[in-house]
């Protein structure tokens, strides 16, 4: 029987107040765990237009509907519009799916400024985002944050040190084939990393290669293999106009057997002194623009 920690990642104002709570219900019904990983600081969605002009980007905005999917208002926050603060404005919402439950983590201070920032920055401006979120973290729930799942799969080598100084017991930045403890600059870093190892929805819909594949069925195809997985999903998203098609996975999945559960839950069952250990590489993913943390071959 196989596991699959569902992870959500919440980006935004807009997602943290409609997405989150339609997932959270959606969960319920079906029976499910899941981690939600909130971005806690100012929403500046509106500054990744930027990245129209980085390659595959506007494949992607015509192939998921951006505008629907985020809303005019959200793209206009931290340009035209100021960008709210998401853990000072949403703490009652945020504390409300703790009390529901589900496991809460660290994904963000600023969103867009962690994805289009960190691959290249420095130690002093990593540890200040890093330590942003999880002071809000800290005030917003009462207590540190467990885990941590870096925006848009983007990290630097000075990460898995800061989260093990915050001693976070597991971490979802990377995407790759399993569980590993990751190795910077040769040397263990022990706080295991559990990868995203299926594809996201958002990466599926509409590709070309796929022609007119499903991607919930797709989704059911390359996870039929009797292996432990982590999907990652998306409050703006599947807590949107994808939330028929994930209830349906959820529905199949169940069906199917499998354990649909958090992180902290998986990563209970995991002995790191047996994971692989790996470095973090740059690398690409099918269907997502840009190189993200990806999971080395084990040394």
């Amino acid at each position: 029987m196989s596991t699959i920690a569902l992870k959500i990642d919440v980006d935004t104002y807009r997602g943290t107040l409609e997405g989150v709570p339609r997932l959270a219900a959606a969960l319920e019904r079906c029976g499910a765990r899941a981690t939600f990983l909130f971005s806690l600081g100012p929403d500046h969605t509106g500054r990744a237009l930027k990245r129209v002009f980085r390659r595959g980007f506007l494949g992607k905005v015509r192939r998921t509907s951006v505008v629907s999917h985020y809303g005019v208002r959200t793209l206009l926050y931290g340009v035209l519009l100021p960008g709210p603060r998401i853990g000072r404005r949403c703490a009652g919402e945020l504390k409300a799916i703790e009390a529901r439950g589900f496991e809460v983590g660290v994904h963000t201070w600023d969103h867009v400024k962690w994805q289009d920032g960190v691959a290249r920055a420095g130690a002093q401006w990593t540890r200040r985002e890093f330590e942003l979120a999880c002071e809000e973290f800290g005030r917003v729930f009462g207590h540190a944050p467990a885990t941590h799942g870096a925006a848009g799969w983007q990290m630097n080598a000075h990460v898995p040190q800061l989260q093990a100084e915050h001693g976070m017991r597991y971490a979802s930045d990377t995407r790759g084939r399993g569980p590993f403890i990751p190795l910077i600059e040769g040397r263990e870093v022990p706080v295991p990393q559990l990868p995203t190892t299926l594809p996201t929805l958002d990466e599926l819909i509409g590709r070309e290669d796929l022609g007119d594949t499903d991607p919930i069925e797709h989704l059911l195809r390359v996870s039929a293999d009797g292996a432990d997985h982590v999907f990652t999903l998306h409050a703006e998203l599947e807590g949107g106009a994808y939330l028929s098609g994930f209830e349906r996975l959820l529905g199949a999945w169940r069906e199917r057997g499998a354990i649909l559960t958090d992180l902290a839950t998986y990563a209970s069952g995991l002995n790191p002194a047996a994971l692989p250990r790996c470095p973090i590489e740059a690398g690409s993913v099918p269907g997502r623009a840009g190189t993200l943390a990806v999971q080395g071959r084990a040394r």
